[in-house]
């Protein structure tokens, strides 16, 4: 990952100017075990539920569809998801702060990360 401040549009040059010094050889780096750890900690064992949406009056009607047990988040899998791009890293530094980074998982892999998935 490379940031370059040059690149960003001249609309947004205060913001660009306002940017600190870095280090341009800094690379980000997360161990797999730390990445598995913080996930599996959230992500252990789970319901996924598909559901269609309604509004009526202000009201809202959820019909569900599919429900899936899953259990047994797995390293494997998640390091899978990573290289085939199920699995995008968010750098959130908007706002002229730093969000921290998020890791978003498309929607319909979210099973993928696991080694039981049972319908219900």
């Amino acid at each position: 990952m490379s940031f370059d401040p040059s690149s960003i549009d001249d609309e947004l040059s205060d913001w660009r100017d306002s940017l600190p010094q870095y280090d341009k050889d800094y690379v980000p780096y997360w161990g797999f075990y730390d990445l598995y750890h913080k996930a599996g900690v959230k992500l252990g064992n789970c319901f996924y539920v598909i559901a269609d949406v309604k509004e009526e009056c202000g009201e809202y009607f959820y019909k569900y569809s599919e429900i899936m047990q899953l259990q047994g988040f797995s390293l494997d899998n998640f390091l899978r998801c990573i290289t085939e791009g199920s699995i995008l890293i968010d750098f959130d530094a908007r706002t002229g702060h730093n969000h921290g980074t998020k890791f978003r998982i498309r929607q319909n892999a979210i099973p993928s990360l696991y080694n039981i998935v049972r319908n219900i």
